[in-house]
């Protein structure tokens, strides 16, 4: 019923019941769920879990906390993986001048590069971006990238239609149900149902009414009631859309 566009299933929140979890959440509607890297050690495990099971997709990219010792070598190992099977996006990817855990310069350098790289392997990316709204954005148009989705997508609506005439998706997570949320709600009630997908970027943004507990894909029926709430139609249609935008998306028709 429900397609997990990003979560984290590598991160070792899941190193006691991963398998088990993941084979649980899939008899309990899960039916597809799509690993997002953060580095190569992430790349090379999400492709590992996702060899084990037919509906469990990756990501291979470098998130922009990891980006302060990244090489070129690091992008033609990039390049490789993503020739491998179950990959189908470069991410997460972007830019996070929230933390800066990584120098600026560096960031914007190597999101650049990642950027190219997903043109050189023809896939679509999955992109971060944290209070830096609109560098993010033009560097994303001056790339000419015009397949992906802005992840757990936190800025105005406005943006989000300028980053759907790009071509990209939204990312939508459990932030929507916080009671504080009025950007994410604006940008639900803005954007068409055809460009959402959903997420729970688990193990962290648990959404009401578990947060603060560790995340997982089970909890993608609380972003979906509260769409279908926003948007004032069934839950059965937003799971049904969101789920055929990340099959278009990630080319998995």
């Amino acid at each position: 019923m429900y397609f997990e566009s990003h979560a984290h299933y590598d991160d070792k929140k899941f190193d006691k019941d991963r398998f088990e979890l993941i084979e649980e959440m899939h008899k309990n509607s899960v039916d597809f769920i799509v690993n997002a890297a953060s580095d190569l050690k992430s790349s090379l495990m999400g492709i590992e879990i996702a060899s084990q099971f037919p509906f469990f997709y990756t990501s291979v990219g470098v998130h922009p906390h990891e980006t302060e010792n990244m090489s070129e070598t690091d992008v033609e190992t990039l390049k490789k993986l993503a020739e491998k099977d179950k990959v189908v996006a470069v991410g997460e990817i972007g830019l996070d001048f929230h933390y800066d855990f990584s120098p600026r310069d560096l960031q914007r350098k190597w999101f650049k590069r990642q950027l190219q790289l997903a043109k050189e392997v023809d896939l679509p990316v999955i992109i971060h971006s944290r209070e830096a709204a609109k560098e993010c954005f033009d560097i994303v148009k001056e790339s000419g990238v015009n397949k992906g989705v802005i992840h757990s997508y936190s800025g105005s609506w406005r943006m989000a239609l300028d980053y759907i005439d790009l071509g990209f998706y939204i990312g939508i997570g459990g932030m929507v149900t916080f009671k504080n949320a009025k950007k994410p709600i604006e940008t639900v009630e803005k954007v068409p149902l055809e460009r959402i997908l959903l997420e729970t970027d688990s193990p962290y943004l648990s959404p009401e009414p578990v947060r603060g507990t560790r995340n997982n894909s089970q909890n993608l029926s609380y972003i979906c009631d509260k769409i279908a709430h926003i948007k004032q139609i069934s839950s059965e249609i937003v799971a049904k859309i969101t789920s055929e935008n990340s099959m278009d998306l990630f080319s998995l028709k």
